[in-house]
């Protein structure tokens, strides 16, 4: 077998990082050397490879589906946004520039190229590549430069499948609709449509699709039904709630459940970092925005940022400083995670990412930040209350520590922790340790479950990706795409065609 797949979307989080990572899982298990491919992601949830690469944090979960290594060629071309109006450019893996969105299109057919010899390398060492668009393919604003949905697939001659989440309404419409606003060029490339997150008996649903392929001229290549409580590594906050829908089952002996406040950030970043502690049995994650969400927690959480100046001065606006400092004060439990952690030091220098130059921080833990120009990124190994700790770093803010206990390369003072590493919470003897302390902290009679392994527990996610392919998809349809490329003869929908 040797063939590559576009899979694009409707629109963000339709579910093409889950149709992506379930393609190759299903593949993988049949033995297909495969590897996944997104050339421009646009995401503040990253991960570091071995190498030191920083990509988006959902090829690394596609590559875990796939069972290898990720890599840099993976995601070529990643944004970082700092605000509504700039993103930080990483290419290869490496930050080359803070760009607005017109400086940033005049960058797009340098970094076309790139995306494309990425993708040849992939293809020239994997059997099949299993690429994932961004955002809609019907963005016909930016077609002319797309590098990522339909202009990807011409220069790579791919077939592409649409994927639709008619959990949100109106996916026959947003398909076809697709379909009719792309030119004949590009519609040439668009071979099938697979419905996601749908809840009840399909039988319901085939009128609608027999429909939608009169129309279209496209066949239907699976109805996936909705799977609640996945926690896949999602590339931007919308699915955010998907990380604490679950009520806790209680500790490992039934004893109290621990109680864990989120502050969500406005440009939170890498919040898988919460992931572990809400598959945690007995502990209750929740996310927080104002005061009163602190008040009865048992442990708070100040998450990583993109913008730690800016979202420290939120923090401020909002009076969750105060809240903090109270809580600190009190002897409740506080964990400060990379730019989380920078926000809790005396005083923050950043003539890098919101050159806003020096500015107090939340004063709870004896650390000094100054932003460096080069970005750290590290993938470490250490030690905490007995146990071995990986993690990764992704950072500007350097932290000049000037007393407290040292901790996983950050500090600890009192009830107050702070780090620069994400993952730290994934290694399941330091979770446990580190829960038994807040528990102790916070007066709590909580015993973690002896038994939780969170390896385990996302690898059982990702081979529920691949049964959601192998048993609700048109396997037989999906690998005549991959091995046969695109489609001959499919016909031009002109908009308004019905």
């Amino acid at each position: 077998m040797n063939g590559a797949l576009l899979v694009a979307g409707t629109t963000s989080d339709a579910g093409k990082s889950v149709v992506t990572a379930g393609v190759c899982r299903w593949l993988a298990r049949q033995g297909v050397s495969v590897a996944p491919f997104k050339a421009q992601n646009m995401s503040l949830n990253s991960f570091v490879t071995a190498d030191g690469a920083e990509i988006g944090r959902a090829q690394a979960m596609q590559a875990a589906a796939a069972r290898i290594e990720p890599e840099a060629a993976m995601n070529p071309v990643l944004l970082k946004p700092g605000s509504d109006q700039r993103s930080q450019v990483v290419v290869l893996g490496q930050p080359v520039a803070e760009v607005g969105a017109l400086d940033y299109r005049e960058r797009k057919p340098a970094l076309l190229r790139i995306a494309l010899d990425c993708l040849a390398d992939l293809r020239g060492r994997y059997d099949v590549v299993v690429c994932e668009g961004a955002g809609s393919p019907a963005e016909i604003n930016l077609r002319d430069r797309d590098i990522a949905n339909m202009g990807l697939a011409v220069a790579a001659a791919l077939p592409v499948v649409v994927v639709g989440d008619i959990d949100r309404g109106g996916v026959f419409a947003s398909m076809y609709g697709t379909l009719a606003l792309l030119s004949a060029e590009d519609q040439r490339h668009l071979a099938g449509w697979i419905v996601n997150k749908f809840r009840g008996d399909v039988r319901l649903l085939k009128p609608g699709l027999d429909m939608l392929e009169q129309l279209t001229h496209r066949p239907s290549l699976g109805v996936l039904p909705m799977l609640p409580g996945l926690w896949l590594d999602a590339e931007d906050s919308l699915d955010l709630a998907g990380l604490v829908d679950r009520a806790p089952s209680g500790g490992a002996s039934g004893e109290e459940v621990l109680r864990v406040s989120v502050v969500r950030l406005p440009r939170l970043s890498n919040f898988t970092d919460i992931d572990a502690l809400a598959q945690e049995p007995g502990v209750l994650v929740r996310w927080a925005t104002r005061p009163e969400e602190l008040a009865d927690a048992d442990l708070v959480v100040l998450p990583g940022t993109r913008a730690t100046v800016a979202d420290l001065a939120w923090l401020r606006e909002r009076g969750l400083d105060a809240a903090l400092a109270g809580r600190a004060a009190e002897g409740w439990p506080v964990l400060g995670v990379c730019g989380g952690y920078q926000m809790l030091a005396l005083t923050i220098l950043d003539e890098v990412e919101s050159r806003a130059g020096a500015v107090p921080g939340l004063g709870l833990l004896p650390v000094r930040v100054e932003f460096a120009t080069a970005k750290t990124l590290a993938r470490p190994v250490g030690e905490a209350y007995g146990e071995t700790v990986a993690g990764y770093e992704i950072h500007h803010g350097v932290a000049a520590v000037e007393g407290g206990e040292p901790w996983l390369d950050g500090v600890r003072q009192g009830s107050v922790w702070g780090t620069t590493w994400h993952g730290a919470l994934e290694n399941d003897g330091f979770r446990r340790a580190f829960l038994r302390e807040v528990a102790t902290a916070a007066g709590r009679r909580f015993v973690p479950a002896p038994d939780t392994c969170f390896a385990a527990a996302r690898e059982e996610r990702l081979d529920r990706l691949g049964d959601l392919i192998e048993e609700h998809a048109d396997t037989a349809a999906l690998l005549r795409l991959i091995e046969g490329g695109v489609p001959d003869g499919l016909p031009f929908v002109p908009p308004g065609a019905p």
